[in-house]
């Protein structure tokens, strides 16, 4: 049994990784089209589509529907590997899975921000403008996120915006690793009950 639970949770792993593939394909232009792209297209849009439905998953511009995805069959793939591992799942470990799993998914998400804010302010660095469509990609997800952690942190008040990018990247660093202590001290605590 345990054979069969690891090889399934193998193949929620490769599934995972050619999703992130086909994500990775749709933020290039041009790529939209191919053998390559129709095939992924086939075999991960039907699970994909499934979130997409869900309206709250869309943020302006960015789709979550993907992340929830991921994090849909990471949670699979790890009740898959602790049931071929130790035989038997208590409620303690599944709400444990649980936290992990939206953990894992806001972390992407998180980690995703902060890499388009730094993005962002490598632009802004060397003076690039956004001619090129690339980093107007980047300046279109970073604009509104830069403006709502300053217009917390500053309320009316005008900040320059390269200050206002370091002091956004800043933030949602602080706030990552915050949350990543809490969520590991919380999941070994739920992972080591009991019930």
């Amino acid at each position: 049994m345990a054979f069969i639970l690891n090889t399934l949770s193998f193949l929620v792993s490769v599934y995972m990784v050619v999703i992130f593939f086909r994500i990775m394909l749709t933020w290039f232009s041009g790529m939209g089209t191919g053998s390559v792209q129709n095939f992924l297209s086939r075999i991960t849009d039907p699970y994909l589509n499934w979130f997409r439905r869900f309206s709250f998953l869309r943020i302006g511009f960015i789709d979550l529907s993907p992340i929830v995805a991921i994090g849909v069959l990471s949670m699979l793939n790890r009740i898959l590997g602790l049931l071929a591992r130790y035989g038997r799942i208590t409620l303690g470990i599944i709400l444990a899975l649980l936290l992990q799993a939206f953990w894992g998914a806001l972390s992407f998400f998180l980690g995703f921000l902060i890499i388009v804010l730094i993005l962002r302010l490598i632009a802004l660095l060397l003076a690039q403008g956004s001619g090129n469509p690339f980093w107007r990609v980047v300046e279109t997800i970073s604009k509104p996120v830069v403006y709502r952690i300053n217009r917390l942190l500053f309320r009316n008040r005008i900040v320059n915006f390269m200050t206002a990018l370091i002091i956004s990247i800043v933030s949602l660093g602080i706030i990552y690793m915050l949350l990543r202590i809490l969520v590991g001290v919380v999941f070994r605590v739920l992972a080591g009950s009991p019930f």
